[in-house]
């Protein structure tokens, strides 16, 4: 697996809004999955999730995930980062869920009353795989 950074094809690859699900450890260690919005910013992931998320609470105990994005024609174009939660900040004007709904939607968050909470995942390792084989290397 290689070592972030990722190279340029790989960040242009997650720059753009793609599917993503995120992989959390539960308190027994075993993952917890969710798919997700995600934003790609100076080398790592913004995520937003709602204060009640079960995958708020793991990260919170334990700062190890993984985020893997999906090209959206073709799911077999992946890349998966492997990393840590560097941030955990309270969204209260939710900035940050208008920034990922806006970059998945088109529009702000329609849920105005939700407690949000954003995070910030540092990859530090990662890999690719495209139809058969690893891409991105």
């Amino acid at each position: 697996m290689p070592r972030a950074p990722v190279p340029p094809e790989v960040d242009a690859f997650l720059a753009r809004p793609n599917p993503a699900v995120v992989g959390t450890l539960m308190r027994d260690g075993s993952p917890h999955t969710a798919a997700t919005w995600y934003d790609w910013s100076d080398g790592r992931a913004l995520l937003n999730m709602a204060a009640s998320r079960l995958r708020l609470a793991n990260i919170r105990r334990d700062p190890r995930a993984s985020l893997t994005v999906m090209e959206e024609s073709n799911a077999y174009k992946q890349v998966t980062l492997l990393g840590r939660i560097v941030a955990i900040e309270d969204d209260p004007d939710l900035a940050d869920i208008d920034r990922l709904s806006v970059r998945y939607t088109g529009r702000p968050h329609g849920d105005r009353s939700r407690d949000s909470v954003s995070a910030w995942l540092q990859p530090d390792r990662w890999y690719g795989w495209e139809g058969g084989s690893f891409w991105g290397h």
